[in-house]
């Protein structure tokens, strides 16, 4: 992608984001879009087949560094070195709380659907490493316990926004038995 591309893709970006943080997204256009990120039809058309598309690629730009298997020095946080889940977990919610403004706008209607189905496959993942083993509950079951409740916290969270990323990782550990 060359420079003028990744320009026009930055503020189709910056626009959507900008209109997260007064709609939801299923009263977002891509005509509202086009117009607060200043490019064409056809510009929006050529990074993104549909509003839809442009919002996948939101969530998968997301979690991408959100999920990554390594955890660096940031300007907000630092977990390198850290290696448990709540550390992990704390990770996640400083990276989310840089979204929070526009979280209310995705978790709702379609879009919610989008982010959450991302959002629980990566955490199915993380958790899957962290799951104590029990005698009497199935691995999967708790699995599944931990990914939907985590999932919820953060749509609690993203109406709840007063709290730290660590007030909210404390909350979730303090509730979630199964979890190392």
């Amino acid at each position: 992608m060359d420079r003028r591309q990744r320009k026009s893709r930055q503020a189709i970006f910056r626009a959507f984001t900008d209109l997260l943080k007064k709609e939801n997204y299923s009263k977002i256009t891509v005509q509202q879009i086009i117009d607060l990120a200043d490019v064409g039809r056809t510009t929006f058309y050529t990074h993104f087949e549909t509003k839809d598309a442009l919002l996948e690629s939101f969530c998968a730009g997301i979690f991408e560094h959100v999920f990554s298997e390594t955890l660096d020095r940031e300007k907000t946080h630092d977990f390198s070195g850290a290696h448990s889940a709540k550390a992990r977990v704390t990770h996640i919610l400083y990276h989310l709380q840089e979204h929070i403004e526009y979280l209310p706008g995705i978790l709702c209607g379609d879009s919610d659907a989008v982010f959450m189905g991302y959002f629980k496959e990566q955490l199915n993942e993380l958790f899957a490493k962290s799951v104590r083993q029990s005698e009497t509950v199935p691995y999967d079951y708790l699995l599944n316990h931990m990914v939907c409740g985590f999932a919820e916290t953060i749509r609690w969270w993203a109406r709840h926004s007063q709290y730290s990323p660590e007030e909210i990782s404390t909350f979730f550990f303090e509730t979630t038995p199964g979890i190392e």
